[in-house]
């Protein structure tokens, strides 16, 4: 346990707040190759999630060595843990969403400091140098050979609406098409893709700064979605409150735009109307990079670019990434996702959902497991209503487990123990055929099954593994003494 606490305010505090613990952080000098070989060596060590097995839960780690560049590290994992994210956060990981849900009802808007006290400008490289190259400055990874090109994983993307100036804040994949291009994929409804949209209408290039390597707080509440945080809601207020301190921007250096101040690596640039690049138009693989579902995404065949203006950076900069399909990217959209559920089922539901996890099997995004309290037999049903609108609160969900408060929704062999003795397949399943969910699912197409009309339908699917209420009584689990653990093993920490 740490020897006294460490507040987190950027990147590096949280990594000093880490490498308090014995097991959260780990380096290495060994020379290694941010194409590929980076992503390949951090699957064994701590990536988990939906990533090809043999993979685990392990600690976060920095390279110290990356061939090709002489001053820049690169930091990988460090959400790869629910554990680990909660120590970031001072609380317990089953309390996260909580905490996030919360933060949401108790924003702190950003604030703007001056350009001299942003660290993220100590060093300035801009792209009018006729040396200037992406990749000469940053050692942007390929999660695997077959990648379209080199990515960021975890630029949090910030631009303002052209028309009333409100801004957003999310993380899209991101792939160096040139010395000073960068394509740009969004998923359907993104608030961001609004904005781009708009300012093409007008014949117009959107102003946008991409900061990698910032405060977790930042990346964990960039990843809320509507309704939770409608259009014009800007996330970094929630950062600002799970920190109760604002978050700092400043200026861009070449761009009408805004940055976070402390962020170890700034992209500033333009997303250029009317213009699209084939994103694997270098490779010609067919193929993105691994998403969340564990697959390879495909190349998309036209997608808009940001022109890159400037990119300026910390001094001895920490090049942040992730892999698509690891548990990292599971904290990120997961935990938001149990906030926002919990949230919409307290205002109609008071005092029935106990907890909600959205596990690492379920991408974090397709399956909620959803704990509920039957009080009386008034309740019996309430269940189903609060898996529908756990469906209205987050449209990309495509199951939902419900279990009783005895069954812990972290543990998914207790989870699977109540399938298994509390579901019958005839009479404890709710099929909801013929609704959008997502593009990135490769089951929902037509060629998976002739009942779904298009690609990203799915037939959203609710397992009430729940105990009728008036049979309670003939599922009582076995109870066991309660004793004291610490007499016979001292420092034994019990689960909660």
């Amino acid at each position: 346990m740490p020897d006294q606490p460490i507040k987190v305010t950027d990147l590096r505090s949280a990594l000093a707040l880490l490498s308090q613990y014995d097991d959260q952080l780990i380096d290495t000098d060994e020379p290694v190759d941010p194409l590929a070989e980076l992503s390949g060596v951090y699957r064994h060590i701590g990536a988990g999630g939906t990533v090809m097995r043999p993979t685990q839960t392990g600690p976060a780690m920095i390279f110290n060595q990356i061939k090709g560049y002489r001053d820049m590290r690169v930091l990988i994992g460090l959400l790869a843990s629910r554990q680990r994210v909660a120590y970031m956060f001072g609380t317990r990981p089953e309390k996260l969403a909580f905490m996030l849900k919360a933060a949401v009802a108790t924003p702190i808007a950003p604030i703007v400091i001056p350009r001299e006290q942003a660290v993220c400008q100590e060093v300035v490289h801009l792209a009018s140098d006729p040396d200037f190259d992406i990749l000469r400055i940053l050692p942007a990874p390929t999660n695997t050979p077959e990648d379209a090109g080199p990515y960021f994983t975890l630029g949090m993307c910030y631009a303002a609406d052209p028309e009333t100036g409100e801004h957003d804040v999310t993380i899209h994949r991101l792939c160096v098409q040139g010395r000073d291009e960068i394509s740009m994929y969004f998923a359907p409804g993104r608030h961001l893709d609004v904005f781009r949209q708009k300012a093409e209408a007008a014949g117009k290039p959107l102003p946008i700064s991409v900061s990698i390597g910032v405060d977790p707080a930042i990346e964990i509440g960039a990843c809320f979605e509507p309704p939770t945080t409608p259009l014009g809601f800007d996330e970094l207020s929630i950062a600002g409150s799970l920190r109760q301190q604002a978050v700092e921007l400043t200026d861009c250096l070449t761009v009408n735009a805004r940055a976070i101040a402390n962020a170890e690596v700034v992209i500033e640039g333009e997303i250029l109307p009317d213009y699209r690049v084939r994103e694997d138009q270098h490779t010609h693989t067919g193929k993105a990079m691994p998403e969340f579902p564990g697959y390879t995404g495909s190349a998309q065949a036209a997608l808009p670019v940001i022109k890159v203006k400037a990119i300026t950076h910390r001094r001895h900069p920490i090049l942040q990434t992730c892999i698509g399909a690891s548990d990292e990217h599971t904290n990120m959209a997961g935990i938001p996702t149990e906030a926002s559920i919990l949230q919409m089922v307290e205002r109609a539901l008071p005092g029935f959902v106990q907890n909600v996890h959205c596990p690492s099997p379920g991408t974090g995004k397709y399956l909620a497991v959803i704990q509920v309290k039957k009080r009386s037999a008034a309740d019996e049903g309430r269940q189903r209503q609060a898996a529908l609108l756990a469906f209205a609160a987050f449209s990309e969900l495509k199951h939902v487990m419900l279990v009783d408060d005895d069954v812990d929704v972290f543990d998914m062999n207790d989870v699977m123990w109540a399938m298994t003795t509390r579901y019958q397949g005839d009479a404890s399943t709710v099929f909801i055929p013929g609704v959008r969910c997502h593009p990135l699912d490769p089951s929902s197409d037509p060629a998976f099954s002739a009942s779904i009309r298009d690609h990203g339908i799915a037939c959203k699917t609710i397992f009430d593994c729940t105990v009728p209420y008036h049979l309670k009584a003939n599922f009582v689990r076995s109870q066991f003494m309660a004793v004291d653990v610490q007499r016979f093993v001292p420092g034994f920490t019990p689960r909660r």
